[in-house]
């Protein structure tokens, strides 16, 4: 039954597991974060420290990891990732205090770095263009199962054998999953003998990453307006992103009184809608592309997700009603997946073969925004005692980031003689 499916769908199933793992083991530490913070006399400002090492050492790691990927192929990549994230998983549970949880997590950061630049190679390696929207959906709806299962796995497993015992499950996977993708993964349909000839010819025709198609030097890519605008306009997205993985479990509990049990009902609930809203901006992005021009139709689902994840953060914080400020959290997120992965496809849209460096690029200015939101809640929230203003600034950056989108096209692909003078043909 498994050599019906596409072999391209098949690749599509590792790369949304892997997303799975990733967030899995990212959340992990946010959903324990009330215990741990507990148990080392943690104040709100030295738990965002923990947070924002982990952002930290992404950022710094997230480029030359993109770079290392178009290079040598997303393959040995995503083995180094997964065997050096699931080593510091394990040793997030020996920490025994505010240091050593810093320095693991900010290595945990380096390692866990270059997971999504190298997707998006495998997506511009693997698939047709035309599917550069629905494949993208799932790798990051793969992020929305981590996160929403997440709760319902590490809370009871916390209660019952302590908050260290789901970093050590959650590593044992990471092991297993490397297996899988040692001896069953390669980089190109060329190098897979089981594939159907009919298939890799779809996808060898129609795909971004092409054999007449060379490497651009590192410099050249830094002279595309459009990539400087995506990554501002990522810096902006990526505080509400982190937001919800990193501080959303402690506002929750701490902000607005939910007890540790009532927030797993509202965790699921909050990242099952973000895979209702990365179906729906996938397969609506893919369509309006097709009707409005690639220009349109990016700029289109990008503001819409921006514009109205930053508004139903801004009634959450401004609500006084808990249930009420949880309902809009989840719509929030609603929001911020249906937009979340256009940014993706317009690096695969200028990127082409160097689709692995743009991508490392825009998400290394995403996690220095992850980096200053861990920072600035925490701080924020000790100075205020209130765990709502905050949630303004995060709002607010998130409007910023709607504005931006203004700027980016997606038509301009980044190439040394004709960046932003010759625009690619919209599919």
């Amino acid at each position: 039954m498994i050599k019906a499916v596409p072999y391209r769908y098949r690749v599509l199933i590792l790369l949304c597991s892997l997303t799975t793992l990733t967030y899995l083991d990212r959340i992990c530490i946010s959903i324990v974060g009330v215990r741990i913070k507990k148990e080392f006399a943690l104040s709100n400002e030295q738990f965002g420290w923990v947070l924002a090492s982990f952002a930290l050492a992404y950022a710094l790691f997230e480029i030359p990891s993109g770079v290392l990927g178009d290079h040598i192929g997303p393959r040995k990549v995503f083995i180094r990732i997964v065997l050096w994230w699931s080593l510091f998983t394990a040793l997030t549970g020996l920490a025994t205090g505010l240091v050593s949880l810093i320095v693991v997590r900010f290595l945990f950061g380096i390692g866990e770095s270059g997971t999504y630049p190298n997707c998006l190679i495998t997506i511009s390696s693997w698939f047709p263009a035309n599917e550069t929207g629905r494949s993208l959906t799932w790798v990051g709806i793969g992020s929305q199962i981590g996160s929403a299962i997440a709760p319902l796995i590490i809370i009871p497993m916390a209660a019952q054998y302590g908050w260290r015992m789901p970093f050590y499950v959650n590593a044992l996977i990471g092991v297993i999953w490397v297996m899988c993708c040692f001896f069953w993964f390669r980089n190109f349909p060329s190098e897979v003998r089981n594939i159907s000839g009919k298939e890799r010819q779809q996808i060898e025709a129609g795909c971004r990453h092409t054999s007449g198609q060379h490497l651009i030097p590192f410099r050249a890519i830094f002279k595309s307006r459009t990539l400087w605008a995506l990554m501002f306009m990522y810096f902006c997205f990526q505080w509400s992103n982190y937001f919800f993985v990193a501080w959303m479990p402690v506002y929750l509990q701490e902000g607005r009184h939910f007890t540790e049990a009532e927030t797993k009902p509202i965790i699921f609930t909050l990242f099952i809608t973000g895979i209702v809203g990365l179906l729906a901006g996938g397969f609506f992005g893919d369509w309006i592309v097709k009707r409005k021009g690639l220009k349109f139709g990016r700029r289109f689902v990008g503001m819409t997700g921006l514009g109205m994840c930053g508004l139903m953060i801004f009634f959450s914080a401004f609500l006084p009603q808990n249930n009420i400020s949880a309902y809009c959290l989840i719509a929030a997120n609603g929001f911020y997946s249906f937009g979340v992965m256009v940014s993706y496809a317009v690096c695969s849209d200028i990127g082409r073969n160097n689709t692995g460096t743009v991508t490392g690029a825009m998400n290394f200015f995403g996690q220095m925004g992850a980096f200053f939101l861990a920072l600035m809640f925490g701080k924020i929230a000790d100075i205020t005692h209130n765990f709502n203003y905050p949630l303004f600034v995060v709002a607010f950056v998130t409007f910023i980031g709607c504005i931006l989108w203004l700027a980016i096209d997606p038509t301009k692909k980044i190439d040394i003689q004709t960046e932003n003078k010759k625009p690619m043909n919209n599919y």
